[in-house]
């Protein structure tokens, strides 16, 4: 098989919680950066990454890395990449990226540049006279340019990895899956004991925790781009991931998963993606303000996203929900809370320190992943 440079953009945020993942399946990290992590890996882990992969967001190949202060260096770059090992003649390659503390600083016209060499590259190694015809295969090109350094990435995943494919319906300011996750396994839940969001919305949070204590890939609801690649990947192993995916899943796993909300119609959207996504049976949903959730005794744990000023609410309303969510949650002794806000003096309404802060973004909104222990 073939080795690749293949790079897993995230949240920032986290990195280290995706890098465990990959360690998980069983692949070495060579790097963990800022918004990013990187190893080498097989046609295979392609595959495995975009099927199984809980909080990241993408899966690429990295192709080339260099220097590129003007545009003819960055075509001369573009262009010394062995584009025809991985794009057949007739190949789509639309580009994308973005440049950043660089002097060539207009993305569409890095586009344009990235585009005409790639099409110069292939024409000159296929022997095609005129323009491509780009009748075939999408294969997305990516690249990023930071302090005059070009990567030059092709994207194997398509669609961003936290559109499972279950939720076809959301209500105002969805939270992404991957962040949702990324929540839970920094709350080190196992499945095992209890697990509660008062504050479900569309039921992101205790879908993930469910398909989680289930082994239940993210992946199997959706199709990837490289599956299309048949010069690259072979269908079959994209057919045997999802067969050894499926044979993993515990279906008879219990759980004690509690999600409420005080919105009638977030709720009967939240049960629709449950079912959507195979976990309907192991998540109990009700209609409940946060004030009138049930204490439970054992050490499980709290993970909610509430509503905050950027998304739902005013000032003044959020305050007096967080004063709310302090009391109420101080008769869970034995609960891990996190609470996921943008709001900078969440601690001094809710009533209490964290014992630890953690920054994360939620798109771009910086937020703070608030741990009480």
């Amino acid at each position: 098989m073939s080795k690749f440079n293949l790079t897993i953009p995230t949240l920032l945020g986290t990195e280290q919680v995706v890098a465990f993942e990959v360690k998980e399946l069983g692949y070495e990290i060579s790097k963990v950066d800022n918004g990013s992590v990187s190893f080498v890996g097989d046609e295979e882990a392609i595959a495995v990454l975009n099927v199984n992969l809980r909080a990241a967001e993408r899966v690429m190949i990295k192709l080339a890395s260099f220097r590129a202060p003007t545009f003819d260096a960055l075509f001369e770059g573009v262009r010394g990449i062995h584009w025809e090992e991985f794009l057949p003649a007739d190949a789509q390659f639309p580009v994308t990226g973005y440049a950043l503390k660089s002097a060539l600083h207009s993305v569409p016209d890095c586009q344009s540049i990235v585009k005409k060499a790639i099409a110069e590259r292939l024409t000159q190694k296929y022997g095609i006279t005129g323009r491509l015809e780009e009748s075939g295969g999408l294969y997305p090109v990516r690249f990023a340019i930071m302090k005059d350094v070009a990567t030059i990435y092709l994207d194997t995943t398509g669609p961003s990895l936290y559109k499972r494919g279950y939720r076809v319906e959301s209500v105002i300011a969805p939270m992404r899956e991957t962040l949702a996750f990324s929540m839970i396994s920094l709350s080190f839940w196992k499945g095992d004991r209890p697990f509660c969001d008062p504050f479900c919305g569309s039921g992101t949070i205790p879908i993930e925790a469910a398909m989680f204590a289930t082994n239940r890939a993210p992946g199997l609801k959706r199709r990837f781009v490289a599956e299309t690649w048949r010069n690259l990947i072979p269908r079959e192993i994209w057919k045997d991931i999802r067969c050894e995916a499926r044979e993993n899943e515990i279906h008879d796993r219990e759980t004690q998963i509690f999600a409420s909300d005080i919105d009638p119609e977030a709720i009967k959207i939240a049960k629709q993606n449950a079912i959507n996504a195979g976990v309907a049976d192991k998540i109990h949903f009700e209609l409940k303000d946060v004030a009138d959730i049930t204490p439970f005794r054992e050490k499980g744990v709290i993970c909610c996203n509430p509503p905050y000023g950027e998304r739902l609410m005013d000032k003044n309303s959020c305050q007096a929900l967080y004063r709310t969510m302090g009391k109420k949650f101080a008769q869970f002794p034995e609960a891990k809370k996190l609470i996921l806000t943008s709001h900078e003096e969440f601690e001094k309404y809710y009533g209490k320190e964290a014992d630890k802060r953690r920054k994360l973004y939620n798109g771009m909104l910086k937020c703070y992943v608030y741990h009480y222990f």
